[in-house]
């Protein structure tokens, strides 16, 4: 009797992930035989709930909000993108041991230059919000080289520490949600804050929105969020939400399991039909 691989995404919320339709697609198309579990984890339980399913055979692990930067400390290895992150969203369990990996960064980066078609060399570059999704991206985007990057936050602190962490990297910043600099228009504007999850619109600055710039979601819903309403409504060239970094992610995730790469470009039309 063969055993399927069991694979998850642990989260808290987790029940509006499209992430077991994502690597579904995947298995299908690659023809891997693998089972991916919603799992919903407060907290609290995170260690007991990853040794657990480290425990009972499974084979890897994605990690969503708000576990990121918690389950790093679990990791028995990181890869040097998660390092550099200090966040992880994909678990590997292998010889007893815990792997964390960081593909959003990646994820990111394909969805922009490969999907969107954004230049990303010389670009001015906002990111709002401080958390554990701008750990994930900021790495990557300074390898692309942009001219700047400014991390505006609704508290100066966590956006200063980030922009310090991150400063021998490139020419990163950092400065509160109110007080912008707009000087210089923003070519690309990415909304890294969980606001639009709770419906909420923070005050993003509409002064840093110009015809020219391409705004962008991390999240994603079935109907436009509260910041790519905000950005079409003040004119930004394009604005649309992180359904594509949500399937690059995961096709680098699918990789580093199954050591095969699926085509994303299929799955992400499907997604977007269904979305």
């Amino acid at each position: 009797m063969t055993t399927i691989d069991r694979y998850g995404v642990m989260g808290y919320p987790v029940s509006h992930s499209r992430s077991p339709v994502i690597h579904r697609l995947f298995a299908l198309q690659t023809q891997q035989d693998i089972q991916y579990e919603l799992l919903q984890v407060a907290p609290d339980k995170l260690e007991t709930a990853v040794r657990q399913f480290q425990r009972t055979g499974g084979k890897g692990l994605n990690i969503t909000v708000p576990h990121k930067s918690a389950v790093a400390k679990l990791c028995d290895q990181l890869s040097e993108r998660a390092a550099t992150a200090g966040a992880v969203n994909t678990l590997s369990f292998r010889d007893g041991s815990i792997h964390g990996d960081n593909t959003d960064g990646i994820g990111l980066l394909r969805d922009l230059a490969i999907n969107q078609g954004v230049l990303l060399e010389g670009a001015n570059i906002l990111i709002l919000g401080a958390g554990g999704a701008t750990r994930g991206i900021v790495g990557p985007l300074l390898e692309m080289q942009p001219a700047s990057l400014r991390i505006a936050n609704r508290t100066i602190d966590k956006a200063e520490i980030l922009a310090k962490h991150f400063s021998r990297s490139g020419p990163v910043s950092a400065c509160r949600f109110n007080v912008v600099p707009v000087t210089e228009k923003y070519d690309l504007i990415i909304n890294a804050t969980s606001a639009g999850v709770k419906g909420e619109v923070p005050p993003y600055p509409a002064a840093a929105i110009s015809p020219e710039t391409f705004c962008y979601d991390l999240s994603y819903g079935l109907q436009p969020t509260p910041f790519s309403v905000w950005a079409r409504e003040h004119g930004a060239k394009k604005s649309i939400m992180g359904w594509g970094m949500l399937v690059e992610q995961a096709a680098e995730s699918f990789n580093i399991w199954r050591n095969i790469r699926p085509d994303t470009a299929p799955v992400l039309k499907q997604m977007k039909i269904t979305a």
